[in-house]
């Protein structure tokens, strides 16, 4: 079986290794081509350009590179028309991958597709489902909420669990060596992982952390390597000393071993989560995409932990509200008040569960569906489980 993989973004490079990983397991002859990154190369990819070609966020970031995402787009639909799959897998980043379903469909308009997140439609933009439904067939879900807004736009949807559920986790002796010595609160300050988030929100970190954190305070500040010196340039400019950590067992250590973190809003309070760190989230946009995001969003919380708990235990401060002295407000209540932190992680232990924490891993969980679709596909009964 040949199967296209399409991811856009660290995040997705991430969900497809898994689910790469767990198709060899179940269907070994299975052969991939695409495009992805470290992750998914890991499983075999050799990716037809770098993915970091693809991670931008926001018009404002967008407008700069359209010419070579344009390109991108052209050169990914027409090597799915050389690999000739049976199955295209697109793995989030809807604004690329359904340009170059568009395309593949267009040349080939009986083949198979899944794509895996589905478009948070009941945050904004609610017919994006419906414009998906012509190119893709069935959708893999992270959030258990999800299935009955693809299904009712036409697609088949299967929730598989979100892979923060299956994220190893920091030993003890690594929590332990990183708090040794040091008796004052851990905080970690997070402000992103594109270039243009670290821009315009560190700088508000850096000023709220100064206004919130006690002198015996200790700052740490995970980030991707890609963006490691950028962070360091800009940590460099903070009112309060921050130590960059980019190597991921010490970034793990530091989510396990924090008091509380002030963290940019995304998939990044899922993982606070997992870890039991209490959070403040804060998050703006580009002039110029906050304006045309504050005319779309439906919900009254944007953070994953607030929407999948059904509970809004963690506070936020989003566009105008996200200003250093409101948020440093919150992030001394969180730190003084251990009513506000209990209530937290209540929110934080019932939404893991909800997201599937121990039961099968989301990425076998997620290759088992594939299978399944293309078993259903082909006439066939389900593929064995594991």
């Amino acid at each position: 079986m040949k199967i296209f993989v399409i991811a856009g973004e660290p995040s997705g490079d991430k969900l497809g290794g898994a689910l790469m990983a767990g198709l060899r397991q179940l269907a070994p002859d299975v052969e991939f081509s695409g495009v992805g990154g470290d992750d998914m190369a890991a499983q075999g990819l050799a990716s037809l350009f770098p993915m970091s070609d693809l991670s931008v966020m926001g018009l404002a970031e967008v407008l700069p590179r359209i010419r070579l995402l344009r390109a991108r787009i052209r050169e990914t639909a027409a090597a799915i028309a050389v690999a000739a799959p049976d199955l295209v897998i697109t793995i989030d980043s809807p604004d690329f991958c359904l340009r170059v379903l568009k395309l593949a469909r267009a040349a080939s308009p009986r083949l198979p597709v899944v794509h895996y997140v589905a478009p948070s439609v009941w945050a904004w933009r609610p017919k994006r489902a419906a414009r998906m439904a012509p190119l893709v067939d069935h959708v893999l879900a992270l959030l258990p909420f999800e299935p009955p807004y693809m299904t009712a736009a036409g697609m088949s949807c299967d929730f598989v669990g979100h892979p923060v559920v299956a994220e190893p986790r920091a030993p003890a002796s690594d929590v332990a060596q990183l708090r040794a010595g040091h008796d004052g609160p851990l905080v970690l300050a997070l402000p992103g992982s594109r270039r243009g988030e670290i821009a315009r929100l560190a700088p508000r970190f850096g000023q709220a952390l100064a206004q919130a954190l006690p002198e015996n305070a200790r700052v740490l500040v995970p980030t991707v390597r890609a963006q490691a010196d950028f962070m360091r340039a800009q940590v460099a400019q903070w009112p309060v000393h921050a130590a960059v950590l980019e190597d991921s067992a010490a970034r793990r250590a530091a989510f396990a071993a924090a008091d509380v973190a002030l963290a940019a809003s995304g998939t990044v309070s899922l993982e606070l989560a997992a870890n039991e760190t209490p959070m403040v989230i804060a998050y703006d946009l580009a002039l110029l995409t906050r304006f045309l995001a504050q005319r779309l969003i439906r919900l009254d919380t944007v953070t994953l932990v607030n929407l999948v708990s059904e509970t809004r235990a963690i506070p936020e401060f989003l566009g105008r509200d996200c200003q250093p002295d409101r948020i440093a407000v919150a992030l001394k209540n969180l730190l003084d008040d251990a009513g506000t932190r209990a209530a937290q992680l209540d929110a934080m232990a019932l939404t893991m569960a909800r997201l599937g924490q121990g039961g099968t891993p989301p990425g076998q969980r997620a290759a088992q569906s594939v299978l399944d679709f293309m078993a259903s596909q082909a006439g066939d009964g389900p593929v064995p489980a594991f």
